[in-house]
């Protein structure tokens, strides 16, 4: 089993990004970057990494403004997003992966693929979307503006529907519990910027760039990112696949690890000897 190994790096400009690498198991094994999703960190992958782990190099961060990266308020965007991931593989060493993002990460993974297709292997892009709708500037910069009024803690009951059934809930009170605290921990002015970026973003003009092998993944349940909008991504993306898991909601890396794990395995491919 590989252990990770915590690190931190700054940017080009200077934003400081906090990481956990788990080195691969051998030299043709596949190496995996997992994007977390809005108001999260790394922690959010523990279930996912824990599948993973003996099967792939992993690498798992916090995105700019979140967990332990800096937290200096700016305009964000996707492409910065995307900058950064492709400066932390540079940072670590690897020249390629394949990339799985939820929700956020899936909007950077989108991103990410089509501004650095060479370094893309393939993408998982997971309860997630390339465009909110025509109602999203308003509907994220309304959520961002309760957050900002109110505190993060008024968005609790909102945030925790969203992400798990009430099965699931009830069942695993203590995965709920664990990211709301991360939840909490965030900077309101980096949340905001976050939320103004996800209702701005529209990455409908790079999907047919894609591409690279890559599977399209949505909860039955999740109506924040609904099958619909899995639908639209997978007929866009050329060479996707479509998985609908039952039974599940927003945050399927986390209900569903094992369903997750298999399918970015599933896409990975294996190195050839030479490689680094």
């Amino acid at each position: 089993m590989q252990v990770p190994v915590p690190g931190s790096f700054k940017t080009s400009d200077g934003c400081v990004i906090g990481y956990s690498l788990r080195p691969a198991p051998g030299p043709n094994a596949p190496r995996v970057a997992l994007i977390h999703s809005l108001a999260l960190d790394r922690s959010f992958w523990n279930g996912v990494a824990a599948e993973l782990n003996g099967h792939a190099g992993l690498l798992t961060y916090d995105c700019r403004g979140h967990g332990q990266s800096g937290r200096e308020p700016a305009t964000y965007t996707p492409a910065l997003f995307a900058q950064d991931l492709a400066e932390l593989l540079d940072h670590v060493g690897w020249p390629d992966a394949t990339i799985a993002g939820c929700s956020m990460g899936g909007c950077v993974a989108q991103a990410f693929a089509a501004l650095y297709p060479q370094r893309a292997k393939a993408i998982c892009l997971i309860d997630t979307t390339a465009w909110y709708g025509a109602e999203a500037p308003r509907q994220w910069r309304e959520r961002a503006a309760t957050a900002r009024a109110k505190g993060m803690s008024a968005l609790i009951d909102f945030q925790v529907t969203r992400w798990f059934g009430d099965a699931f809930r009830a069942a695993h009170p203590e995965v709920s519990d664990a990211l709301i605290k991360v939840f909490l921990a965030d900077d309101v002015r980096c949340y905001q910027a976050t939320c103004e970026m996800l209702g701005d973003a529209d990455l409908r003009p790079l999907l047919a760039l894609l591409k690279m092998p890559a599977a399209v993944v949505v909860g039955e349940e999740d109506y924040a990112t609904p099958v619909s909008m899995a639908e639209t991504l997978h007929k866009a993306i050329p060479h996707s696949t479509l998985t609908v898991l039952r039974a599940a909601r927003h945050l399927t890396p986390v209900e569903r690890p094992k369903d997750i794990a298999k399918l970015i395995l599933g896409l990975a491919p294996k190195r050839r000897e030479h490689s680094r």
